[in-house]
């Protein structure tokens, strides 16, 4: 194992002028994180306490540091891309989680004259009373407690002020600098800046329109109507506007405050194991999912023991056609039938640019293989879907942004039943779904659908078939039929071929001037400088100077 060997007096002075001239050039991040920091002298660090403060944290840390500094945009940013492990280090992932608890509560905040200003009331008019002291902050918003003229507690959850026009600037920004990481950086192209950004702009628009969230609120509430497992806060929609909304204070234990739940008699393992059926309920049979199910969201009610989401603004919507898919692929997995998973995944991917079929095959196979030969109670999902990432990302399947956010949430759920029941396995909630699954895959009924949607389709290719070829004859007979065919490959040869030519056009007028010169010369055609033609001296410069320009062109080009 090697040692490091520590600076004599002479070096120790040699690496204090090299971490001044780092500090006062911006290269702080050059010594924070290298070895050298280690070698920081004491009297150095003394002197310059903000050196010695950047030097304690990781580029990781620092990272985190200014998308806080930067404001709610970036923050939220952050907090999306803390599911992509498969595009960022695990260091920064994990820093980028932490975005999620620490956020700053707004200064200067006078939460009665919002809301007055906001609803277009008078407090006295609806509410005994209003918190000014925040419950939580997040992102976006701040919540406050307060109480109705009826007695009722509420909370209200108020959107930061000018935070619109914020986000809308941000993400100009953003965008231009996306434009140019897409255009100048072939790494950072292959990884769509653009579409990510603008992936992130639906999100975080859809996320500000409050009434958008006290809709999702009240379709989870029918989609769990009669499940007395859950209990889904109610929301005052005559007390709420795209900016505020007011809803019924949920007075429970959150799922990590286990010693609670302990003393008061409930047992955190079947909370996990409820939480979690409830959860994938959610995915597999509504198709309408909490894509932030983080333990702050997730309570139990003491008096009922029923397990209750709050914060529905950040939702995940699968498709019916997906949802069908996404089961399948459930059952393909368990199957272990690879060549069915593969056209599934392309179906449902929004972009598919898979280099080696083979390959990919291999990768899936590989993956379940590791998941059948682990113990039953050794199988990890957080694990299982990282590697499916991986997959994906290796073979250049790019997933709608949904299923990313499901990714993220099912491994989210996950840790939460691991911190509730040390012993949990998700793998044990899924069984009872892939019964149903295939009990629903073979059904009468399913089988009736699915055949009568192929007659349908078959029925309307019939009906539309002779007027479609109507419409081509009728095309063909007065010359308007345009084929568009695409040569792939055809804009690189014409511009080669285009240089050639320009090199071929360069070399002639090169010969003509070189062989005009030389008879001009040897026929010593006036006017005459030191014996030499004049005219034929200015062809032979002429052309030697376009023959270096051709010769420089080829090897910048790396053309020879």
């Amino acid at each position: 194992m090697g040692s490091l060997k520590l600076p004599n007096k002479r070096e120790i002075i040699r690496y204090n002028t090299l971490f001044s001239a780092l500090t006062k050039y911006g290269f702080e991040d050059v010594m924070a994180s290298s070895k050298l920091k280690r070698l920081v002298p004491n009297s150095y660090l003394k002197s310059h306490p903000e050196t010695q403060k950047l030097l304690s944290f990781t580029t990781y840390e620092r990272i985190r540091m200014v998308l806080e500094e930067l404001g709610p945009t970036y923050v939220k940013l952050g907090q999306i891309f803390s599911n992509r492990d498969d595009m960022l280090p695990p260091g920064l992932i994990k820093e980028l989680e932490k975005l999620q608890d620490h956020v700053p509560t707004l200064k200067n905040f006078n939460v009665n004259d919002v809301v007055e200003k906001e609803l277009g009331i008078t407090n006295s008019e609806h509410f005994q009373s209003i918190n000014p002291e925040p419950l939580a902050a997040a992102s976006l918003a701040q919540v406050h407690k307060a109480q109705l003229l009826t007695g009722e507690h509420v909370a209200l959850k108020i959107q930061r002020p000018d935070i619109k026009s914020i986000i809308e600037a941000d993400i100009l920004v953003m965008k231009q600098v996306a434009k140019n990481l897409q255009k100048y950086s072939a790494k950072a192209k292959a990884l769509e800046p653009l579409r990510i950004v603008d992936a992130f702009e639906k999100s975080i628009k859809e996320e500000l329109q409050f009434l958008r969230e006290v809709g999702n609120m009240e379709r989870f509430a029918k989609d769990f109507e009669g499940n007395n497992a859950i209990y889904v806060p109610k929301a005052y929609r005559k007390l709420c506007t795209d900016q505020l909304i007011c809803m019924e204070f949920i007075d429970g234990i959150k799922v990590s405050e286990i010693e609670k739940l302990n003393t008061l008699g409930i047992n955190p393992t079947q909370v996990a194991k409820v939480g979690v059926d409830l959860y994938l309920e959610q995915v597999l049979e509504h198709g309408f999912f909490h894509a932030d199910p983080h333990p702050g969201n997730i309570f139990v009610i003491p008096e009922t023991e029923q397990v209750c989401f709050i914060d529905f603004g950040m939702m995940g919507t699968i498709m019916p056609n997906d949802q069908e898919t996404l089961s399948d692929l459930l059952l393909y997995f368990l199957q272990k039938n690879v060549k069915k998973i593969i056209p599934l995944l392309e179906k449902v991917a929004v972009k598919v640019e898979i280099p080696d079929y083979k390959k990919l095959e291999y990768d899936l196979y590989e993956l379940i293989e590791d998941v059948s030969n682990t113990a039953l109670q050794n199988i990890k999902l957080s694990s299982i879907l990282d590697q499916f990432k991986t997959v994906l990302y290796e073979n250049k399947i790019t997933l709608p942004h949904y299923l990313y956010m499901l990714i993220r949430a099912l491994v989210i759920i996950e840790g939460v039943g691991l911190k509730l029941d040390p012993a949990f396995n998700m793998t044990d909630n899924l069984q009872p779904y892939t019964s149903k699954v295939t009990k629903k895959r073979f059904s009468l009924k399913r089988l009736f659908k699915r055949n009568l949607n192929r007659f349908q389709d078959i029925n309307e290719l019939v009906d539309t078939l002779p007027d479609d070829i109507n419409t081509i004859l009728k095309k063909i007979k007065e010359g308007k039929l345009v084929i568009v065919h695409e040569h792939k490959g055809l804009k690189e040869l014409q511009e080669a071929s285009s240089k050639a030519v320009n090199r071929l056009v360069f070399a002639i007028i090169i010969a003509a001037l070189s062989i005009g010169s030389s008879i001009l010369v040897i026929a010593k055609m006036p006017p005459l400088i030191n014996g030499i033609p004049l005219l034929g001296a200015i062809g032979f410069v002429l052309s030697g100077l376009l023959g270096f320009y051709i010769v420089i062109s080829i090897f910048r080009n790396n053309q020879f």
